[in-house]
C-alpha cells in the first residue's frame, strides 16, 4: 500500500467514523462540564449519619446476646430507623436483617409506613409524599443498592424538594437527589454514562453499547489528530498564505481546534474507554488480600462484652455522641466502632482488662494484623500523613466522592506476583483502600487521564476546573465543528445518491 493511498484510507476512515462520533463527543464534553459541579445521586456518610438522632441511655437497648443473630452475620450495627434503634444485621451473603433493638423481636420488611416515618425523620417538618415501590429507576442504577431492592421511593415537600429512595430491607434512606440535582444530571451524569440505554445495575448491553462507542470516538479523534498533523505546513505555507489547506471557515476551525487540543481530546475519549473496563483487563488476578483472616473473627462469634447503655456511657464521657455503634474484630481482637453525626469515629476496646475508648489503632497492631492479610508478604510499610496518588479524598460531586479517606492512614506493600497494596485506617481499623498492579494501571490510564485528581491537582481547584473547562470548550468546539462538516458530507452524499436514482 502506497503512502497516498495509507493517507487517503485514513481520510475516509476519519471522515465517516467522525459523523456519529463527534455527536457523542459533543455531549461527552457538555455532560462533562456540569460533571466538575454537579454530580450523580448519591448518599454520602455525612448526609446519613447527620440525618440520624443521638443514641440515647435512657431505655437503649437490650444486650446484643439476648438478640437472635444468626451464626454467619459479618456486620451488627445498633443504629435508628424511622426514629426508633435497632439492630441491623448482615449475614455472609450480603441480606440484611432488622431486629428492634429495644424489644428484641425480629422486624419484617419496611412498609409504606415504615418507608414514609423514615422519610420524615431524615428531613423533619417537610411534608411527604408516598410514590412507589421501584425495582430500579434512572437514578438508582449502583450495584451498592442492589441488597437494598425494592426500593420505597418519597417525595419530599421540602425546599429542595428531595426526591428518596428507602431500603423495603430495612427502611432507611440510601439515596436522595433534591431536584435541582436531578435537572442537572439530564444533561449531566445520567446522559454522561448514556444511562438512558441503561435498565439494570448489571447491563452488559448498555456496557457494550459504551465501550463500542467509546472505541468508535478514540479511533476517531486519533485518524483525526494524525491527519490534521499531515495537513498541516510545519515549514512554508499554502498558496493562501496559511498553514492549513483549508480555506472554509468550518474545515479551517475544525483543522486548527484539532491540533490545539488533540492531546487532551485524545486522551480524555481513551480513558473513557478504560472506565469501562473493556474485557475486564483490570479485573485484579491471583492471590487477594484475605480480609477474614485480618478480622480473625465475626462479631457474631466474637463479641465484646459490653452492652449498648455502658458503650454510650463510656463515650459520653469523653464528650462522643454517638448515633451508631458497630460491633467489629480486628486480629481476633472484638472493639465497637462508633460514629457520630459528623462521620467522626471512636473504638471502643478492652485493654490489660480495662474498657477504653480510643481514637486510632496503634500503628504497631495494624502492621501485626496486616501480616494476616498475606503471610510472610510485606514488603514494606508507610505511615502517611497526606494523600498519595491511589489514596485520596474527592469532592462529593464526584463519582468516589462518598469514599471516605481519612488521615493518617497505613500504607502496606506486598511482595507477592500481582504487587498488591493496602490502605489501613486506623480511625476505623478497616482496609479502607486495596490496589493490585493492575487497578494501579487503571487509575492512571482512567482516572487521571479522565478527571485529572492527583492529590496536588485537586488542591488546585478552581484553577483545575478552570482549566478543565476550557480544554472541555475546546474539544466541544472541535466535536461541534465536525458534526457540521460531517452533516454536509451526509448532504452531498445522499443528494448524489438520489441523482444517480434519477431517470434520464
Amino acid at each position: 500500500m502506497t503512502t497516498f493511498t495509507l493517507k487517503r484510507l485514513l481520510y475516509q476512515l476519519h471522515r465517516w467514523t467522525g459523523i456519529a462520533a463527534c455527536v457523542l463527543m459533543l455531549l461527552w464534553f457538555i455532560s462533562g462540564m456540569v460533571m466538575l459541579f454537579v454530580g450523580y445521586p448519591k448518599l454520602t456518610p455525612w448526609e446519613r449519619l447527620g440525618a440520624l438522632p443521638q443514641l440515647q441511655l435512657a431505655g437503649c437497648c437490650q444486650p446484643l446476646a439476648q438478640v437472635d443473630v444468626p451464626p454467619d452475620a459479618r456486620e451488627i450495627v445498633l443504629t435508628t430507623v424511622a426514629g426508633a434503634p435497632v439492630w441491623k444485621v448482615r449475614d455472609v451473603g450480603g441480606r440484611l436483617r432488622l431486629f428492634d433493638a429495644v424489644h428484641d423481636q425480629r422486624l419484617p420488611s419496611a412498609s409504606r409506613d415504615t418507608a414514609l416515618a423514615s422519610a420524615r425523620a431524615f428531613l423533619p417538618g417537610a411534608a411527604s409524599q408516598y410514590l412507589d415501590l421501584v425495582q430500579e429507576d434512572r437514578w438508582t442504577h449502583s450495584r451498592s443498592l442492589d441488597v437494598h431492592r425494592p426500593l420505597h421511593q418519597v417525595q419530599m415537600d421540602d425546599g429542595a424538594q428531595t426526591l428518596l429512595y428507602l431500603s423495603s430491607a430495612t427502611g432507611e434512606v440510601v439515596l436522595d437527589a433534591p431536584r435541582e440535582q436531578r435537572l442537572w444530571n439530564f444533561i449531566g451524569a445520567w446522559l454522561h454514562w448514556v444511562y438512558p440505554l441503561r435498565y439494570h445495575s448489571t447491563d452488559p448491553v448498555w456496557s457494550w453499547i459504551v465501550i463500542i462507542a467509546s472505541a468508535l470516538a478514540t479511533f476517531t479523534a486519533l485518524t483525526g489528530t494524525v491527519a490534521g498533523i499531515w495537513r498541516w505546513r510545519f515549514k512554508g505555507r499554502y498558496k493562501s498564505g496559511a498553514r492549513t489547506p483549508y480555506r472554509e471557515s468550518w474545515m479551517r476551525w475544525h483543522h486548527v481546534t484539532g491540533l490545539l487540543f488533540a492531546g487532551f481530546v485524545c486522551a480524555w475519549i481513551f480513558s473513557g474507554l478504560m472506565s469501562m473496563n473493556p474485557l475486564r483487563i483490570f479485573d485484579p488476578h491471583g492471590q487477594r488480600p484475605d480480609l477474614a483472616a485480618w478480622q480473625g473473627g465475626t462479631p457474631a462469634t466474637v463479641r465484646l462484652g459490653i452492652t449498648p447503655p455502658q458503650a454510650l456511657n463510656l463515650l459520653e464521657q469523653q464528650g462522643f455522641h454517638a448515633v451508631e455503634l458497630e460491633w467489629r474484630v480486628l486480629d481476633k481482637q472484638p472493639y465497637l466502632l462508633a460514629r457520630d453525626g459528623a462521620a467522626r469515629t471512636r473504638l471502643l476496646m478492652r485493654q490489660q482488662g480495662q474498657l477504653v475508648v480510643r481514637e486510632q489503632w496503634p500503628q504497631q497492631q495494624l502492621l501485626q494484623a496486616a501480616d494476616k492479610l498475606m503471610p510472610g508478604m510485606v514488603a514494606g510499610a508507610l505511615w502517611l500523613t497526606a494523600y498519595d496518588a491511589y489514596y485520596y479524598g474527592r469532592e462529593p460531586e464526584a463519582m468516589m466522592g462518598a469514599s471516605e479517606r481519612r488521615l493518617p492512614v497505613l500504607r502496606v506493600r506486598f511482595n507477592d506476583p500481582q504487587a498488591n497494596w493496602v490502605y489501613l485506617d486506623p480511625y476505623a481499623g478497616t482496609v479502607a483502600l486495596g490496589v493490585d498492579r493492575r487497578q494501579r494501571v487503571s487509575r492512571w490510564l482512567f482516572s487521571f487521564l479522565h478527571s485529572w485528581d492527583l492529590p496536588p491537582l485537586l488542591r488546585a481547584g478552581p484553577w483545575r476546573e478552570g482549566a478543565l473547562i476550557l480544554l472541555s470548550v475546546g474539544g466541544a468546539v472541535l466535536s461541534g465543528t465536525g458534526i457540521v462538516i460531517g452533516w454536509r458530507r451526509l448532504r452531498l452524499w445522499w443528494r448524489a445518491r438520489q441523482s444517480r436514482r434519477e431517470p434520464v
